[in-house]
């Protein structure tokens, strides 16, 4: 809408193809593509440049569509080409593929202790077996049980057993897949470690730079907890300014998320952009001389990408460093060009530096979110209009939330399943105490050696901190503070979007048929929403999950579930496996029972082990249930053995008729392997939980 023709963002439209290459890489990326491709990029190459040195021979201008076409489907082809050379697992001198009793590891990243558990991730250097050592690439992940590993840095070495195994995938319906999320960053594989598995053989071998860069960050945070005294004042800090997540606790994380004001603990463009407004003010005096712009684009750019390595270096980050620098650029030669075209170059340069930054949802959101503002941002703007300028600039604020929002709102509720109703307030709010935060936090880390200054500095950043903490607690427990539960398919999400620029289009040219199709996109939206409620509500299910070391059972009857399971509500494990599973099936009342407790609801029955739930009978056999003889043999549908009970199938046949055995995870794997045996000698059906995907049945 700010482009009136495609050809004032002409680098936006090459992007599109670029884009749709990756996405073809991302779901084809085995090597075997690659020949084909490759030769196909070549020859189609050889072609358009052919076109282009014979343009009057072959008369191109009476067919001006050809070339269009031709690049269009080379930049597709070079999108698809690059993530499959970026893939890890497609070089032959990958880890995986090496028979290693030790691996030489390099670290890439800060370790960070979580519950007692140090995890960190590296690059595999060497796979060492009897005979002989050879060199090799890919990314581990490591967990150490050991505290004594926090000492690690970034940049040693250690050799570590080659004990590795695959990522698990997710086991329990609508789990968050934590496999794929680290595949998207080239990590396939995790080892466990505990103490005296491992031993650093060497030291500071990495980038010197980012070596340098983490160094002073630690420092930096450091300086945070000298001045600081509140722990959520001193994460707050860290995470604002530094990008140093590692100390932040789930509640603030969770307050800051339900209110809609979670990219502010994200550095990103406004963090970047602050750094850079006070480079350009402090160096303004520069302008004055002959190549003083010159000068001073040369100090703000290698400034500006510095501490976009010091913040960790995330796609949202480098995208506001890359717009940046192309704006200090254009400044400085005087050149205008569009925002948009800079917003798709920055694009283009961090996907050919790593095409699957696109998975990332931060670059997702950040690049949605600045395109919002640069196109949707005037369109809202113009809805109201106010003759005073207090109330003018205040709708212009207003209008930038709406904007980042409404363009955001589709991906954050297809990730994230929630939408901050008032997100407005709080992000007005917080326009204010970021800015403090962060001028403030900038000077203390600047001036910390300056006695009284840097404890006033101190003060005015830990108290706008706990009064933004406490506003935005409060925003998160105020009645219908945020809609949850919003489960959307991938073709409903890309229909939505649909709907909001068809509708947007419509606002800004006025034109009906952009409005009929603004209305076509709402209804079958409604009816696919309609559709899957329809079903969530008419239909009743057994889901057996996998919560490894606990037991877990759902009943769901329309909107209404029962638990079974030994986790409480509040459980961590309950909130990652369980809860995401009953949000996606549009339960509205649930209720938890341990596994020994009685149930008489009107449509589910727990009695002494056995359960009836509609046509379903189930049959739970653990160790206190498996020594039972009831004299009498009772008909089920399933059998349950769970908690590890010492059982043999022909006691348990004395007592019950069934067709199927479900082995849960909390049982051992020699006492599963000695049931499978049994189960497969008496050609009996089973299912086996531990590291298996869960079961789910229909009951009617």
């Amino acid at each position: 809408m700010i482009a009136r023709h495609k050809g004032e963002v002409p680098v936006v439209i090459l992007l599109l193809p670029f884009l749709l290459g990756i996405a073809a890489g991302i779901n084809f990326s085995s090597a075997r593509y690659l020949p084909v491709l490759s030769v196909s990029f070549s020859v189609l190459l050889l072609v358009f440049l052919s076109f282009n040195l014979l343009y009057k021979p072959f008369n191109v201008y009476k067919k001006p569509w050809a070339g269009g076409v031709m690049m269009h489907i080379l930049l597709l082809l070079a999108g698809w080409i690059a993530v499959i050379n970026h893939n890890e697992l497609n070089k032959s001198n990958h880890f995986a593929k090496q028979h290693a009793k030790r691996l030489l590891v390099r670290i890439n990243n800060e370790p960070q202790l979580k519950n007692g558990i140090v995890r960190l991730t590296a690059t595999v250097l060497a796979a060492d077996s009897e005979h002989r050592s050879l060199a090799t690439t890919g990314t581990l992940l490591i967990a150490i049980k050991d505290s004594a590993a926090l000492a690690l840095n970034y940049g040693d070495e250690l050799l570590i057993p080659g004990r590795f195994i695959p990522i698990d995938p997710p086991f329990n319906p609508a789990e968050f897949n934590y496999k794929q999320y680290l595949a998207h960053q080239n990590i396939y594989y995790q080892e466990f470690l505990y103490p005296g598995q491992y031993r650093r053989v060497n030291t500071a071998t990495g980038n010197p730079f980012i070596a340098q860069a983490l160094q002073l960050r630690r420092q930096m945070v450091a300086r945070f907890k000298q001045h600081l005294h509140t722990p959520n004042a001193i994460a707050v800090a860290s995470t604002l300014i530094l990008g140093y997540k590692a100390e932040l606790s789930d509640d603030v994380l969770q307050a800051y998320s339900k209110t809609g004001t979670i990219h502010v603990l994200s550095v990103s463009g406004a963090h970047v952009g602050l750094v850079w407004a006070i480079l350009a003010f402090l160096l303004q005096f520069l302008n004055r001389f002959k190549y003083g712009r010159l000068i001073r684009a040369c100090i703000i750019i290698p400034f500006i990408w510095y501490y976009a390595m010091l913040s960790g270096f995330s796609p949202a980050v480098c995208r506001a460093a890359a717009m940046i620098s192309m704006v200090v650029i254009g400044k400085t030669y005087n050149r205008y060009v569009n925002n948009l075209n800079i917003l798709a170059i920055s694009a283009f340069v961090l996907l050919l530096y790593n095409p699957l930054y696109i998975t990332d949802v931060g670059f997702q959101l950040s690049y949605l979110a600045v395109a919002g503002l640069i196109v949707l941002q005037p369109v809202v703007y113009k809805w109201l209009g106010f003759k005073r300028k207090w109330m003018d600039k205040l709708w212009q604020y207003c209008s930038v939330s709406i904007a980042a929002q409404v363009i955001t709102f589709p991906l954050s509720a297809f990730y994230f399943h929630q939408f901050p109703v008032y997100f407005l307030f709080s992000n007005l709010f917080i326009v204010i105490p970021s800015a403090v935060i962060m001028g403030s936090g900038l000077a203390l880390l600047a001036l910390s050696w300056v006695p009284y200054l840097s404890s006033a500095l101190a003060f005015v950043l830990e108290k706008t901190i706990l009064i933004m903490n406490d506003v935005l607690g409060w925003i998160e427990h105020a009645p219908f503070a945020a809609i949850t539960k919003i489960w959307l398919t991938t073709a409903e999400y890309l229909l939505l979007y649909a709907i909001i620029i068809f509708l947007f289009s419509y606002l800004y040219h006025k034109k009906k048929w952009l409005l009929r199709l603004t209305l076509v996109g709402t209804l079958l939206l409604a009816i696919s929403t309609g559709v899957k409620r329809y079903r969530a509500y008419h239909t009743n299910t057994i889901a057996f999950l996998n919560l490894r070391k606990n037991m877990g059972i759902v009943f769901k009857k329309g909107n209404e579930a029962v638990v079974l399971s030994n986790l409480a509500d509040t459980d961590k494990s309950f909130k990652y496996s369980v809860q995401p599973y009953l949000d996606s099936c549009k339960i509205s009342h649930i209720e938890v029972y341990s596994p020994e407790k009685e149930i008489m609801l009107t449509w589910l029955h727990k009695n002494d082990g056995l359960i009836r739930f509609n046509d379903q009978t189930l049959a739970i056999i653990d160790k206190e249930t498996a020594a039972r003889d009831t004299g009498s043999k009772t008909n089920v549908s399933y059998l349950y053995i769970t908690q590890n009970p010492e059982i043999f199938l022909d006691s348990v046949n004395k007592n019950y008729e069934y067709h199927t055995v479900i082995i849960d995870a909390t049982n051992s794997p020699k006492t599963i392997q000695r049931l499978i045996a049994e189960l497969a000698a008496k050609h009996i059906n089973y299912i086996v939980l531990r590291r298996n995907k869960s079961y789910v049945v229909t009951s009617n």
